[in-house]
C-alpha cells in the first residue's frame, strides 16, 4: 500500500504537493498513523486522510504524530486528519489478535517479523520472560506459534497491562502470567529463572542489563534491543561484555539483527547473545 499513496493523490495534489508526502507510515489494526508529515502539506493533511479512506476501505482511521514517543511509558500523541476519531483497534499479526489504544500504549505493527524470528528460536518447554510486555504482543505470539512452556510477562503502564490481561483472554491463552509494575521491583521477586529472556524496551535496556543476567538460566539466551548506526555496534557489544564481568557471566554473542529503523542511519537493532 505506501507505493501507492502517491499514485492515488494524483488527481488531488499538484507534483510540487505530492513530492514530500511520506512514503511510510504504520497501519496498526484499522488505523493509519505517520510518524513524520510535512508542515507544507498542513493545508492537505485532510484532503490525503479523506483520500486513503477512499480508497482503502479496510481503514477506519488516519492519524498523524504530533508528539513522538516520550515520558515515562514512550507513547506518542496523536492527531487525526480523517475517519473516525477512535484510537483503539485489533490488531492482528503473527496468528494473534491484540487489543490496543494507540495513543495509550507503546507498539510497533513494524516489529512483527522480528517477533517471527523470535519465535522461530523457541524450543519445547522453555520458560520464556518478556520485560516491558506492552499490551502482550511479544508472550501472546510465543504463546501461539511455540511449544513454550510458560511465559511471564511484566509492564510498567497500566493502560497496557490491562489490555494484555484481555487479550491473554482474547486468544485463549492460558500458559502466560502477567505482573503490572516497576521490572526492577517487580523481578526480584519472581523466584523463577528463565531459558531465554526478552528486553524490548524502547529505549534505555541497557539499565536493567544486570537484572535480566541475575534471572537467566546457564546457557540461556537474552534479546538485547538497542539503537545503533548502521554496522556500529561495538558499543552496544561493549555494554553487555561489561555487564556480563560484572555479574561474573560468561556471555557469547550469537547474531546481531536489523529489525528497524529508528532515524536516517539509526536502526533498532537486537542483539542475541547466550549466558554460560
Amino acid at each position: 500500500m505506501p507505493g501507492k499513496l502517491k499514485a492515488i493523490l494524483r488527481e488531488k495534489l499538484t507534483k510540487k504537493e505530492i513530492s514530500p508526502v511520506p512514503s511510510s507510515f504504520d497501519m496498526v489494526g484499522n488505523i493509519i498513523i505517520f510518524s513524520d508529515f510535512p508542515k507544507e502539506l498542513a493545508k492537505k493533511e485532510k484532503i490525503i486522510g479523506n483520500e486513503i479512506l477512499r480508497n482503502f476501505k479496510h481503514f477506519n482511521s488516519v492519524f498523524k504524530k504530533t508528539k513522538k514517543y516520550s515520558g515515562k511509558f514512550r507513547t506518542p500523541k496523536l492527531k487525526l486528519l480523517a475517519g473516525i476519531d477512535d484510537k483503539k483497534t485489533i490488531h492482528k499479526e503473527n496468528n494473534v489478535r491484540v487489543k490496543l489504544n494507540v495513543e495509550k500504549v507503546y507498539f510497533s505493527a513494524r516489529l512483527s517479523e522480528e517477533r517471527k524470528r523470535i519465535a522461530k528460536q523457541i524450543k519445547n518447554n522453555e520458560t520464556v520472560l518478556v520485560m516491558f510486555s506492552g499490551a502482550g504482543i511479544y508472550p501472546l505470539v510465543m504463546a501461539k506459534n511455540t511449544n513454550v512452556k510458560e511465559i511471564y510477562g511484566i509492564e510498567i503502564n497500566p493502560i497496557a497491562h490491562k489490555y494484555a490481561l484481555e487479550n491473554v483472554k482474547l486468544n485463549k491463552i492460558t500458559n502466560i502470567k502477567l505482573f503490572l509494575g516497576d521490572v526492577k521491583k517487580v523481578l526480584p521477586k519472581i523466584k523463577e529463572k528463565f531459558d531465554r529472556i526478552m528486553m524490548p524496551l524502547p529505549k534505555g535496556a541497557e539499565n536493567f542489563l544486570g537484572l535480566a543476567l541475575s534471572k537467566i538460566k546457564k546457557n540461556g539466551i537474552i534479546h538485547f534491543y538497542s539503537f545503533a548506526g548502521e554496522n556500529n555496534y561495538g558499543n552496544i557489544i561493549k555494554i553487555i561484555n561489561h555487564e556480563c564481568e560484572k555479574k561474573k557471566k560468561k556471555c557469547r554473542i550469537l547474531n546481531i539483527v536489523k529489525c528497524g529503523q529508528f532515524s536516517p542511519r539509526v536502526f533498532r537493532v537486537c542483539v542475541d547473545f547466550r549466558v554460560k
